[in-house]
């Protein structure tokens, strides 16, 4: 069924941000360029610093302008003070169909090949990803954006086969670029603690037609400019110390099971940082248990009875380890 004519759109919803995020340029320590096809870049960390609040506000961009994305103070962890804080009215369609990093981009072979995913508003128009189907979800728009977590600038066919596939003109694409050592880069990928829970929500196959609200948040990871090290960081800020809520149109039974089964403890894979499970599985996502990548401790709260099951734990032993050392 399709029910995206009673959805918001992602991309008339993140479109200001986008502008804004272009138009403050120098404020916000990114740098704004074209391809030769007039597609629009923005780096938020490669050549450029970035910062905290740059990848706040793509975390913003990712969710298709549907979602709040907060840095917040916290004395519950000793050494890591700051968090993100997310939270969004429509967690469907802002998490699965705009956030998550979904659309496989590849171009090239060898050493000069580019192979990246991409999330953000984009995806709604011109992704072909099974999941659009099940969410029953689809967005237009002249314009649109993508974000793609990388350390180079995609060669031009990339822009074009995104823009192709979107049916919008190339020099109407922009594209941010986040690098996982960045500031920037860690932000936005923490910010999706939240999505996390969405994607394996929907794994378990729990209906995703039940949720009607969510809110998550999660510790700043420190950058690193070991790759390894800072895809490491970034999930384990979740995988360890990721706390999200979420309110479900379901019985009491339905949430509790949620609930039990949600957290990142619940699968055989976790117990340390996740460089170190990558490296176990000979740098195979494949060969690693798809129901690890979850939130460390979460609370389901079912809407007919009010009640709310609690599962899962913060590891705050794992988190320092995480943080401190080098991983993989």
């Amino acid at each position: 069924m399709n029910r995206s004519q009673n959805m918001p759109s992602v991309n008339t919803h993140a479109a200001q941000l986008v502008e804004d995020l272009a138009v403050n340029a120098d404020a916000m320590r990114v740098c704004v360029s074209e391809l030769e096809n007039g597609t629009r870049i923005i780096d938020a960390g490669i050549s450029v610093r970035g910062g905290l609040e740059v990848g706040r506000r793509i975390g913003e961009i990712c969710l298709g302008g549907l979602g709040i994305v907060k840095l917040r103070a916290s004395t519950e962890f000793e050494n890591w003070s700051w968090y993100v804080d997310v939270h969004t009215s429509h967690p469907v369609i802002a998490c699965l169909a705009s956030q998550y990093a979904g659309w496989s981009l590849s171009h090239g072979e060898g050493k000069e090949a580019f192979n990246a995913l991409g999330s953000g508003p984009a995806r709604a128009m011109g992704s072909k990803e099974e999941l659009f189907n099940e969410l029953g979800y689809r967005d237009k728009s002249d314009k649109t954006c993508i974000v793609v977590e990388v350390d180079r600038i995609p060669p031009v066919a990339v822009a074009k086969k995104i823009a192709d596939q979107c049916g919008i003109a190339a020099n109407n694409l922009t594209i941010i670029l986040t690098p996982t050592s960045s500031l920037s880069g860690c932000v936005q990928v923490v910010a999706r603690v939240l999505e996390t829970a969405l994607h394996k929500t929907h794994a378990l196959g729990f209906p995703l037609e039940y949720i009607v609200d969510g809110a998550g948040s999660a510790p700043v990871c420190p950058p690193s400019k070991d790759f390894m090290t800072a895809m490491s960081r970034t999930n384990d800020a979740i995988l360890f110390a990721g706390q999200i809520h979420l309110f479900v149109e379901a019985t009491d039974s339905e949430a509790e099971e949620l609930a039990n089964k949600l957290p990142s403890c619940a699968s055989d894979d976790y117990g340390q940082p996740f460089g170190d499970v990558f490296k176990a599985a000979g740098y195979d996502f494949y060969k690693i248990d798809p129901m690890l990548f979850s939130p460390a401790r979460v609370a389901v709260t079912a809407m007919k009875s009010g009640k709310t099951y609690r599962a899962g734990r913060i590891d705050k032993e794992l988190l320092n380890k995480s943080f401190s050392n080098k991983c993989g």
